[in-house]
């Protein structure tokens, strides 16, 4: 039995609207009382903050240790998709992550993976078919259906996609969508099929068009993708229909702030803190059926005391009546994990990347070009002038045109090469095993010996990322599934923002260059990416 106390403050009753001094009683980890009080401390007290979609992985960290320093931030709990290393590990890695974060006192709502692997257009290391998926949809540790990424298989009514659809429907669980761009009759045919939400949109105006067929709308900010701009508005337009998330976050990102800090951007943006909160702690739990409760009598003492409603820095968090993080401090304890990996790849040469320009598809002798777009993850293709030395298309440093490389890991393949447009490097390469969906080898650089060298870095460590300059290296290892760390988290944001600040150094003026990297691989964004089978456009969903 846990031992009884109180908590006082600037109660928040957000659904009502009204602030009002109050004291909480707390019993064995659940709240037994709310009692008005005639003065209270100046802090906030409201129910925990909620990710409404994220990748645990994007942060390098394992389960454990990201909740360390989310819980610093005020987030009680996440709505979490274990996509990433299902793609690597399967179902297995599913589970990994679903026991590992049993290890600590924080709510991760894992989904179960929709798109294992994304498409048939690259290699990855599992694939989880629709009686294993609902086989996990069966399971308490299951509470939705992860993000289907397979558009056009719902539109065309692909039999496994639809099964996957049903699974979650016959246990009564929400399906998450993935849908940038889906407009009109094709969005009202997507969301007809039972899915009932998407973080893709990056326009108001696509918002605007799915929310209309009733589909609610996540407002993402993550390292790389970052939307929040474009669509703040909405939680105060359709204040029950919005929730906020971050999708993909970096360790060094995690580290300054999380759900808080969009909390605070909104209102300072105008938006009524009362709709702020709702998105932000409230509609998650609804929609998703999460059993945190929401700071009622009766509920579990899952609440937040912050130190006001302009930053949202956070004084306190508590978990099941446990105070976990004070003061930006983590009460949570570090756990000892093993590593779970798939990992078959061997150390590659410079002829390996080398391209012969009659061989590469051309037009004019203009080859197709990737642009990348800092903080968002369509990409553009672009027509541009090839450079060509002894026969060998190579990189073209003043136009900015530079090499990027996909390799498998999987299995022995010979590596993919194509070029790319807004890294901006004037020297040097990085490369990194997070790539999603699939989560081969990639990499981009100015030249085939650093980039050979950068790949070879993350060889060594059977999963990392890496960068090369002037001879000098670094890399952070990534055991698991070659996509998180088993380290401290504080020690890993450290070397990441030291990598990371090695890569700008090469040139380049993108906010996240790995973060960016890491999605040129995605095919199911448009419009033009590379997989480890080739060139692949988005717009027509085929290889080049």
């Amino acid at each position: 039995m846990k031992q009884a106390f109180t908590v006082s403050g600037q109660y928040m009753d957000i659904v009502g609207k009204k602030i009002f001094p109050a004291q909480l009683k707390i019993e064995d980890g659940f709240i037994t009382s709310i009692e008005p009080c005639a003065t209270a401390g100046s802090g906030f007290l409201m129910p925990g903050f909620i990710d409404s979609h994220v990748h645990i992985e994007s942060s390098m960290l394992i389960p454990s240790a990201f909740a360390r320093l989310a819980v610093t931030h005020g987030t009680i709990g996440t709505v979490s998709d274990p996509h990433e290393i299902a793609n690597v590990c399967g179902v297995d890695g599913v589970h990994y992550m679903i026991q590992n974060g049993k290890q600590v006192p924080f709510h991760f709502f894992f989904g179960a993976p929709s798109c294992v692997p994304a498409t048939e257009f690259e290699t990855a290391g599992a694939a989880i078919r629709s009686d294993e998926v609902e086989k996990l949809l069966s399971s308490p540790d299951i509470y939705y259906l992860s993000e289907m990424m397979n558009f056009p298989g719902v539109l065309f009514k692909d039999e496994e996609v639809l099964k996957k659809i049903a699974a979650a429907h016959k246990f009564g669980k929400p399906v998450d969508g993935h849908a940038p761009g889906l407009r009109g009759d094709q969005a009202k045919q997507y969301i007809e099929a039972g899915i009932s939400t998407d973080h893709e949109c990056f326009t108001k105006e696509e918002a605007l068009d799915k929310l209309k067929y009733g589909m609610k709308i996540l407002i993402r900010e993550g390292s790389a993708a970052k939307n929040f701009e474009a669509l703040y508005e909405l939680i105060d337009e359709y204040a029950s229909m919005t929730m906020l998330c971050s999708d993909d976050k970096h360790p060094d990102s995690l580290l300054e702030g999380h759900i808080n800090k969009l909390c605070a951007r909104a209102v300072a943006k105008g938006m009524d803190v009362f709709n702020v909160l709702r998105a932000a702690c409230v509609n998650p739990v609804h929609h998703y059926k999460l059993p945190t409760g929401l700071l009622k009598v009766g509920d579990p003492a899952n609440f937040i005391v912050v130190k006001d409603l302009t930053t949202f820095d956070v004084a306190q968090t508590y978990i099941n009546g446990a105070l976990v993080a004070e003061n930006g401090q983590s009460h949570i304890k570090a756990v000892l994990a093993d590593a779970i990996n798939q990992f078959d790849a061997a150390p590659i040469t410079e002829k390996d990347i080398q391209i012969e320009a009659a061989l590469y598809p051309s037009k004019d002798n203009l080859i197709p070009v990737i642009e990348a777009i800092d903080e968002q993850l369509i990409t553009n293709c672009l027509w541009e002038t090839a450079c060509i030395e002894a026969g060998l298309l190579i990189s073209n440093i003043e136009r900015d045109v530079l090499k990027i490389v996909v390799y498998n890991r999987y299995h022995k393949a010979a590596p993919k090469v194509a070029f790319i447009k807004n890294f901006g490097f004037k020297l040097g390469a990085i490369a990194s095993t997070v790539a999603h969906d699939s989560h081969n080898i990639i990499a981009v650089g100015v030249n085939d010996a650093e980039i050979v060298a950068a790949i070879n870095l993350v060889i060594k460590e059977k999963g990392g990322i890496s960068c090369v300059k002037d001879g000098v290296d670094k890399v952070l290892g990534l055991p698991v599934a070659g996509l998180m760390s088993l380290q401290d988290p504080y020690e890993v944001a450290t070397q990441y923002t030291a990598i990371d600040k090695m890569a700008k150094s090469l040139g380049s003026k993108l906010g996240s260059p790995f973060m960016t990297l890491s999605f040129m691989a995605l095919l199911v964004i448009p419009h033009l990416k590379l997989s480890d089978k080739g060139l692949f456009d988005g717009d027509q969903f085929k290889l080049f």
